[in-house]
């Protein structure tokens, strides 16, 4: 027991160093599907987390990396129950234009895992996966929280099972949350 809170304590040291030059924040959302598309008709947001790398700090702006994950639920169908996992990778530009206001713009790539259960046939996962577009706000609270409003904007690509709609590709999706940097 005194090894494990002795190795837990040593790495919370650790990353707590490596952190301060690394440029590392975390953030808790919470998604609001949008628009006439199947997920921002069916899916209720559930969560969304993220963090972000920024490994290029100029005095007008900052170039990272992100990534999000994020639960939709769906249980519009009796016994039916499906579940959209969201996982979001992309690269930013953060401007610095104000003291606490950020503005942001990213690119990227989601991906849709969608697993069903209940009362159905089709209880495999599916994947869906395409283009992600980022425009986002951050206001800096302190210097280590802030808060922050995000909208995405996905392009997926279908299956052939799927017909090729806009109601089927694209996704939009509002984020309202919290970070914290390290």
């Amino acid at each position: 027991m005194k090894n494990s809170l002795l190795l837990l304590t040593v790495l919370i040291f650790s990353l707590k160093s490596f952190s301060q030059d690394s440029k590392i924040s975390l953030e808790v959302n919470y998604p609001i599907p949008l628009g006439d598309n199947f997920i921002g008709k069916s899916y209720d947001g559930i969560a969304d987390i993220g963090i972000d790398y920024k490994f290029f700090n100029k005095s007008l702006f900052n170039v990272g990396a992100s990534l999000n994950g994020g639960v939709f639920l769906n249980n519009s169908f009796d016994n039916i129950t499906t579940t959209a996992y969201t996982i979001q990778p992309r690269v930013f530009t953060e401007l610095k234009v104000l003291s606490k206001i950020r503005p942001s713009l990213g690119i990227g790539y989601t991906i849709i895992v969608f697993n069903i259960s209940g009362d159905s046939n089709l209880e495999t996962p599916s994947t869906e996966s395409g283009l992600n577009l980022n425009l986002g706000i951050t206001y800096d609270i302190t210097k280590k929280i802030f808060a922050q409003v995000q909208y995405d904007f996905s392009s997926l690509s279908t299956s052939d099972d799927v017909p090729d709609i806009s109601f089927n590709t694209q996704i939009q999706l509002l984020k309202i949350g919290v970070g914290y940097r390290l």
